[in-house]
């Protein structure tokens, strides 16, 4: 009876691998389209509230389910989120760090075609790589900090000479979008740990601190396009230029991101690694399609070389789950000792 088991198992994994590079690349191709392809241009601050509002709702009738009744689904509320103003201001921090990243993902991709965004973006890895070391206390085999500077080298290639893609009209400008994409994998990397190091300090649910987290995180949005696009929003409204696909992003932004942090515990770094390659291809093989990208040498051999550190990064290893005690070695002596 075990291979039944096992069967079912391998392929509810296949089914998380879908969905994950799915998700990843059909989000990346859709906002892209949506910011060079539309006439009416809307305001991207927006979609960026609007997603932290349909997380916020997602996570309650989860936790909802999760605590089975009405009555304690609200006794969980005031307890840990209307209760605890202090939790609430730890998980702005994150909830602040995650709306300028999304914002930098809509500047990114106003600017670079979505394949090499999805190639450049995988640089999230070596800064999520180095905040672990230096927030979380834990270390990376050698082999893990040569796949980290192949990545780089990767991405260097792919920047080297930018893909042009023939059917965008629209102005771009190629180092404006690096910067974004900089600026955004920083911030993966910063609010991902800091995120993790608060779910791992107390036995608080996932749904509540997501629910703290969206909390804070419209606040941060509504100041954002307070800031970013006021006047304008006031002029033309909050849903300028809204059409389905704008829609279709937001759901995927949304969704998508709450149904990968649920199945990503079925999934292993392997598994991740490859879902990371598939998406890039699939997005390369969709720019060709919808925006005329033209590859280049330097982009196939960047990408390549993205794809195997990718892999390289992921293979087991022993096991670092678990936040290390700060007194067995400072982060200074283990960055020093690779």
């Amino acid at each position: 009876m075990s291979a039944p088991k096992e069967n079912v198992s391998l392929l509810f994994k296949l089914y998380c691998l879908m969905v994950m590079t799915l998700v990843a690349a059909t989000y990346t191709v859709a906002l892209r389209y949506t910011r060079t392809v539309e006439t009416e241009l809307y305001f991207s601050t927006t979609a960026v509230c609007i997603t932290e509002v349909i997380k916020l709702f997602l996570s309650v009738g989860i936790l909802a389910k999760e605590t089975g009744s009405l009555a304690r689904l609200i006794t969980s509320l005031k307890e840990n989120v209307f209760g605890s103003p202090k939790e609430l201001l730890k998980l702005s921090v994150p909830s602040l760090v995650y709306a300028l990243q999304n914002n930098m993902a809509f500047v990114a991709l106003s600017n670079l075609d979505a394949a090499v965004y999805q190639v450049t973006y995988q640089l999230k890895i070596p800064c999520t790589a180095l905040c672990t070391v230096l927030m979380l206390n834990r270390t990376l085999s050698k082999l893990q900090w040569f796949s980290v500077f192949m990545l780089c080298g990767g991405v260097t290639l792919v920047q080297w000479k930018p893909a042009q893609a023939t059917k965008v009209q629209v102005e771009q400008n190629p180092w404006l979008g690096f910067g974004a994409i900089a600026v955004a994998v920083l911030c993966s990397g910063f609010a991902g740990v800091y995120f993790e190091k608060v779910l791992k300090s107390s036995d608080t649910s996932l749904w509540v601190r997501n629910i703290q987290m969206y909390l804070s995180g419209i606040v941060v949005t509504l100041f954002g396009v307070y800031m970013s696009d006021g006047a304008q929003v006031l002029e033309k409204g909050f849903f300028y230029g809204y059409t389905y696909y704008v829609w279709f992003v937001i759901f995927l932004a949304s969704v998508g991101g709450l149904y990968t942090s649920v199945v990503v515990k079925y999934t292993d770094n392997i598994m991740k690694g490859f879902s990371a390659a598939a998406a890039i291809v699939l997005s390369t093989v969709a720019s060709v399609i919808l925006f005329g990208l033209q590859i280049t040498v330097t982009f196939s051999l960047g990408a390549l070389l993205v794809c195997i550190s990718i892999y390289l990064y992921g293979l087991p290893r022993q096991d670092t789950t678990k936040i290390q005690p700060a007194e067995t070695k400072s982060s200074k002596e283990r960055l020093a000792t690779v």
